[in-house]
């Protein structure tokens, strides 16, 4: 369908979410596009209502309460605007609701073929439910009794470069159809297969799975060994989502037939959004969003888009896969004040018995924050390991490649170039006081030298990325001015020294003519105030085992931005050392939570006191 971007002035989105289904309006006011109101409902894909278009009435109706605008005639949106108070001119959609894309990827070799699969299912918005590779150490009967037990919605299947052996890839094939596997929704159907591996192995594909799955052919992820070709499986993995899995779930098919373009995955909508900002600003990015049940991380370094689900870290339903995974050791050590880890086990047991209650004591929001740090570093660690270069080949490689390291299976994630870190999510969303997003992405992701930090206000990146797909000015307007949350610039030495010894001078030249001139000494975080929109140029002198861009005691200079929390001075050394002796831990926590006034300090001593 063509639409004339011109003629667009008002636009609602929503995102159908596996709890909640947000919608949002945008109308172009003085020649700019701005947000107008937000509403939210109870998703409806479950009994008893088992019909999505439920939940997004309800979600537009609120909004029409809120902007007193008339967008539905009863149950059908008024399209296109018939005057200011009536009607929209285009809708678009995203969702997760009933569990989001689940696929599952086999490929030749796991640490190759495999891998650049499970990277273009987890780029185009899936969960990668398992990785199924020819040297994964598993028996054939293991193989067919997985693919049998887990139901996925579809899988790629991929292996082998072009001209190269058939048979591994040939062998996959005859697991797959040895399982005969039924999808998750629908009886009616077959189960979609992307084959994207060895062109030479299409027909022998055709012949073993022709009749047995819904069969499409893509052209190979990986041609040669030196090259990853990823875009047309994602396009079809996002084109089958559309076709069979969203058909097949309740409601979908009348929500399909409102929308102006295809409903789009919400995290394939999150990561577009992180790579057009990224690609607009030539900058590189690090976004994650938190959710109840999964953590996405997103990340475009040298060019390169990446996104990963840690499938098992949530902060409600998963908040026990955190405890599980992090250990109650690496949980305790951001909890600045004496609990017994008997005490905060069972806290945590609690939450994931009551998923969707919310902290009511400061107490219970820090151990929800500490819990957060870990759920975010793990979900990071994890999203460095497939964030690399092409695995398998040669070292051969001209000076230019060698600089780039884009091929030697090594993480592409360099703190140290990173230049914005944009947090999603309830828990850095909506966190009190900014700082303690702030200090939460600080702490997860450690991020070096001189980085942006800025949060998602009220989660509508989801909305903006589909948005962009039709009108990318309308998104990146709206996304710059009333989405993202400016909280301001860290400056952060890489090095360890001894506490209280100093690490770095600086000078920073404020936008009102005064100077700040001062040492960072090891172990301390500072803010200095600097408004939204307001810039400062900083002149920094580190010691000679520190480094914040330009090599280990270079001096270095950078104009740095204001935000809501301002510039943030993170003297605590990278790696991140904190005390494993309690009371030193507690001492050094409380240290940098005063120095910051993360929490509301007269309640916090009191709390301290309580505790001590």
């Amino acid at each position: 369908m063509k639409i004339n971007k011109e003629k667009i002035r008002s636009i609602i989105a929503t995102d159908c979410g596996s709890t909640t289904t947000k919608a949002i309006s945008i109308e172009k006011k003085n020649h700019s596009y701005r947000l107008i109101a937000r509403g939210e409902a109870p998703t409806t894909v479950e009994a008893p209502f088992e019909d999505v278009t439920r939940g997004v009435l309800n979600a537009i109706r609120e909004v029409e309460e809120l902007t007193n605008k008339k967008i539905l005639d009863g149950e059908k949106l008024i399209k296109p605007a018939k005057s200011e108070k009536e009607g929209v001119d285009i809708y678009v959609s995203t969702s997760s609701a009933g569990g989001g894309l689940q696929m599952l990827v086999a490929g030749v070799v796991k640490t190759m073929t495999a891998e650049s699969a499970a990277r273009a299912a987890l780029g185009a918005g899936a969960i990668v439910m398992e990785v199924i590779a020819s040297n994964d150490g598993r028996l054939p009967h293991e193989r067919v009794e997985l693919i049998r037990r887990l139901r996925p919605d579809m899988i790629l299947l991929a292996g082998g470069v072009d001209g190269g052996t058939k048979k591994h890839v040939i062998e996959l094939a005859e697991l797959i159809a040895a399982a005969d596997p039924r999808p998750r929704f629908g009886v009616g159907y077959k189960l979609p297969v992307i084959y994207a591996g060895n062109k030479d192995a299409r027909e022998d594909i055709k012949n073993i799975l022709g009749d047995k799955v819904a069969l499409y052919i893509v052209d190979n992820i990986r041609p040669v060994m030196e090259r990853e070709n990823l875009k047309p499986a994602r396009d079809k993995i996002h084109e089958l989502f559309m076709e069979h899995v969203m058909q097949h779930a309740p409601g979908y098919k009348k929500l399909m037939s409102w929308t102006d373009v295809p409903i789009m995955p919400t995290p394939g909508a999150v990561g577009l959004l992180v790579e057009k900002v990224a690609r607009k600003e030539n900058i590189e990015v690090i976004g994650v969003d938190i959710g109840g049940a999964t953590t996405d991380v997103f990340s475009v370094f040298q060019g390169i888009f990446n996104r990963t689900v840690s499938a098992n870290l949530g902060m409600s339903y998963s908040i026990s896969n955190v405890l599980v995974e992090a250990g109650i050791d690496n949980i305790m050590r951001w909890v600045p004040f004496d609990i017994e880890s008997s005490e905060l086990r069972n806290r945590i047991r609690n939450k994931m018995i009551r998923p969707t209650t919310i902290p009511q004591t400061l107490e219970e929001l820090i151990i929800e924050q500490a819990i957060a740090r870990e759920a975010l570093r793990l979900a990071f660690q994890h999203h460095k390991t497939m964030a690399v270069g092409l695995k398998g080949v040669q070292q051969e490689r001209t000076i230019s490649e060698a600089f780039l390291q884009t091929m030697t299976g090594e993480t592409l994630v360099n703190l140290m170039t990173l230049n914005l870190i944009i947090g999603s999510g309830g828990a850095l969303s909506h966190a009190p006081r900014r700082v303690q997003s702030a200090l939460m992405m600080l702490d997860a992701f450690q991020p070096e030298g001189v980085t942006m930090l800025a949060v998602d206000s009220i989660f509508m990146m989801p909305h903006l990325g589909v948005l962009s797909t039709v009108h990318e000015e309308a998104a990146t307007e709206v996304f710059d001015r009333d989405c993202l949350i400016r909280l301001g610039t860290s400056i952060a030495p890489r090095g360890t020294e001894k506490q209280e010894k100093p690490i770095m001078k600086y000078k920073i030249e404020m936008p009102d003519g005064s100077v700040i001139e001062d040492t960072l000494i090891y172990g301390e975080i500072k803010k200095i105030p600097l408004e939204v929109g307001q810039k400062a140029k900083i002149y920094m002198e580190p010691e000679k085992g520190f480094d914040v861009g330009a090599g280990k005691g270079k001096r270095h200079e950078a104009e740095i931005e204001g935000g809501v929390v301002g510039i943030i001075l993170d003297g605590r050394g990278r790696p991140l050392n904190i005390p494993s002796d309690r009371k030193e831990r507690v001492e050094m926590l409380s240290k940098w939570i005063r120095s910051l006034e993360v929490y509301p300090l007269e309640r916090y001593e009191e709390l301290i006191k309580k505790w001590h």
